[in-house]
């Protein structure tokens, strides 16, 4: 299996970074432009949808907004913000600013890493 063209460590996606290379090179059946454009949506889009959970008037668009995030991490691989999401739709009502918070820094983490990749990479 051909490696991700953004992986530079090698780590076959077993390190605890932020997105899964591996599993990114692999929805994008190696295609490193393609991985790269999905980076750079993942990371304009989760701004947006993480601005929209945090303004969200009640439960429903909350849960929505990290349904959103959450389906958007799993595709590039983001472990953490995907698992920290789903945690926010199933808890929407009673959401805590620490739940939030969590999630706000896991995406705030996997989007230094994807501008890293990304001015790394070209």
């Amino acid at each position: 299996m051909a490696s991700s063209g953004l992986a530079s460590s090698g780590d076959g996606g077993t390190s605890a970074a932020p997105v899964d290379l591996v599993h990114l090179a692999r929805h994008t059946f190696g295609n490193r432009a393609l991985e790269q454009e999905v980076l750079r949506l993942f990371s304009r889009q989760s701004e947006i949808w993480l601005e929209k959970l945090k303004r969200a008037p009640d439960a429903g668009q909350r849960s929505e907004a990290a349904h959103t995030i959450k389906g958007s991490a799993r595709g590039i691989g983001a472990w953490q913000v995907a698992e920290l999401a789903e945690r926010v739709e199933g808890d929407a009502q009673a959401m805590t600013d620490g739940l939030s918070g969590d999630l706000e820094a896991a995406i705030a983490a996997a989007n230094t890493y994807i501008r890293h990749l990304l001015d790394e990479n070209g």
